[in-house]
């Protein structure tokens, strides 16, 4: 190990930055193939045949299922998901009670996005007051969303920060599907261009490669001061032995 000195201090900070440089690596490609698989199911189920919202109901893994759906809007009721933004512009997602006629069963129903510009101003929106033939699909959300303020405002439309169905229902005092149904584009609808996933598996492979690529370039640069330091060590004692004789 002569020819390796590289010090105290960058051998600290190595051992500190490339394990966790190179997790940050394997993460990414396992994010990845969540997204992929995330992905692979939302096709798969698209080429299904739609569900009723009583089939929908008594799935254990309802994630992406199409479902038709027939019966009415509650107009008196509205939540309004805040800070969405579409194309660079601020807005809210509509989410509205729907209660299917055939079944009786109620639905939480997002309608899409509405640009909200200018928060002194209510956002602008309508609800079909007559009996409507729709068509959704099933939204799982991946895990709770880290919120620092959980309470919700009172009031009619009702501005929420994020989706617990559970707590919507509660607010609303009654008991409906415990999943958010998303409309596809139609008539009812606003702007529904709903991702999948807000990263393709292409984009979390390519931040891996650029983790693994700081890795490498943090243990080359290691490499290369250690092998510098012994150098000037053994030429600064050359330099000494030489004076001294």
């Amino acid at each position: 190990m002569r020819g390796f000195r590289p010090g105290l201090l960058p051998t600290l900070v190595v051992l500190a930055l490339l394990p966790v440089l190179v997790w940050l690596g394997f993460w990414q490609l396992e994010r990845g193939e969540q997204k992929r698989d995330m992905l692979e199911r939302q096709e798969a189920r698209a080429q299904l045949g739609p569900l009723s919202p009583a089939e929908l109901d008594g799935l254990t893994d309802p994630a992406y299922s199409r479902v038709h759906l027939q019966g009415r809007f509650d107009a008196e009721h509205s939540f309004l998901l805040d800070s969405r933004t579409r194309d660079g512009q601020v807005g809210v997602e509509l989410l509205q009670p729907f209660q299917d006629q055939a079944s009786g069963l109620w639905m939480i129903v997002n309608r899409g996005w509405i640009p909200w510009p200018d928060r002194r101003i209510p956002p602008e929106f309508d609800t079909p007051g007559q009996a409507l033939k729709l068509a959704a699909w099933a939204y799982v959300p991946s895990g709770k969303p880290f919120v620092l303020d959980r309470g919700m405002a009172e009031g009619w439309p009702r501005l929420i920060n994020y989706v617990d169905i559970a707590e919507l229902w509660e607010a609303l005092g009654r008991e409906g599907v415990a999943y958010e149904l998303r409309l596809e584009p139609g008539p009812a609808a606003y702007r529904a261009d709903w991702p999948v996933t807000s990263m393709s598996p292409a984009q979390h492979r390519g931040y891996a490669v650029q983790w693994f690529a700081l890795a490498a370039a943090l243990l080359a640069l290691f490499i290369y001061l250690g092998v510098h330091q012994a150098r000037e060590n053994r030429h600064a004692r050359h330099e000494s032995d030489r004076h001294s004789t």
